[in-house]
């Protein structure tokens, strides 16, 4: 399972490096270090925390999200196959991302939860591609 550096998690989260460090100084998630002694939080861990700072910022004021292009980084937290078809969900700092594709593209890209991923959004369609 990948696992993320504070600095990937704050980018990932929205927030700065310095919040994602106090969030884990404060027990919100939980880290553990590498062999250079580095903070890193375990991707299934990020995806399960960044619904929760997601659900936490729907209800606060604050400067919406933008980028480039339409494009949305940020962790995948849900991946539900069917036979044919697949959702996947992504968290993108405040914003949930939701998209249908087919299974197949689903397995080609290798998308599980906990995974890096940019959501893009181009009317009503969004694409999936993994980082």
């Amino acid at each position: 399972m990948q696992s993320y550096t504070i600095g990937q998690a704050a980018r990932l989260l929205g927030v700065s490096p310095d919040t994602a460090r106090r969030w884990a100084d404060a027990g919100r998630v939980a880290t553990h270090r590498d062999e250079a002694g580095r903070r890193l939080i375990d991707g299934r861990a990020l995806a399960a925390f960044s619904i929760e700072v997601g659900q936490g910022a729907a209800g606060e004021e604050e400067t919406p999200y933008t980028s480039a292009r339409n494009a949305f980084p940020g962790i995948v937290t849900a991946v539900k196959l069917g036979d044919v078809a697949a959702q996947v969900e992504i968290q993108a700092g405040p914003h949930r991302l939701v998209s249908l594709l087919t299974r197949e593209a689903v397995e080609e890209l290798g998308l599980e939860v906990g995974m890096q991923a940019t959501a893009r959004v181009k009317s009503t369609s969004v694409h999936i591609d993994r980082t």
